[in-house]
């Protein structure tokens, strides 16, 4: 099953995200990932979704959402012809000099930032692809994960193909 983006853009007011997570639950969709954020517009949000599914299942996602009322537009992203990120911080066991020079260097590559740094461990954010940073988390992996919080996508069709609203 293939992943598939969605953006929307809905009402910035309470209840929203529920409706919409609720929808998901309803219909017996599983929601990947999803981001929440003001928008260019005032009073207005822009949700990004991730989901797996078939095209009848996403097509079907779609309308779904339309339907809602507080849900203003909805698109459906193409990754290639879309900027694609997401933001990680991963706490890693760094229990002496070598694991922590290690970690260093791997951050360095994946062009990350150590934003912590304590006596057994330190966090590093990296931001990129989904696919970037799951090959970072594996390498980090052999050194022990402490922990790992991650943002979701958050996406924008390239060039001047935009989520706007017609006025």
């Amino acid at each position: 099953m293939a992943e598939h983006i969605l953006a929307a853009l809905v009402e910035h007011k309470p209840g929203v995200l529920y409706r919409v997570s609720n929808m998901f639950r309803r219909r017996n969709f599983n929601i990947e990932s999803i981001t929440v954020g003001v928008s260019e517009v005032k009073d207005l949000a822009r949700m990004t979704i991730t989901v797996r599914g078939d095209e009848l299942t996403v097509e079907q996602v779609i309308k779904q959402l339309q339907k809602l009322v507080d849900v203003i537009k909805v698109s459906r992203l193409n990754p290639d012809r879309s900027v694609v990120r997401e933001l990680a911080l991963i706490k890693i066991h760094t229990s002496d000099s070598k694991a922590k020079g290690d970690v260093v260097n791997y951050a360095n590559i994946f062009r990350g930032r150590i934003v912590d740094v304590s006596r057994d461990s330190m966090i590093v954010e990296i931001t990129g692809s989904p696919d970037k940073i799951d090959a970072f988390v594996e390498l980090m992996r052999s050194y022990g994960i402490k922990e790992l919080a991650r943002t979701g996508v958050v996406a924008m069709s390239r060039g001047l193909k935009s989520l706007k609203v017609e006025e």
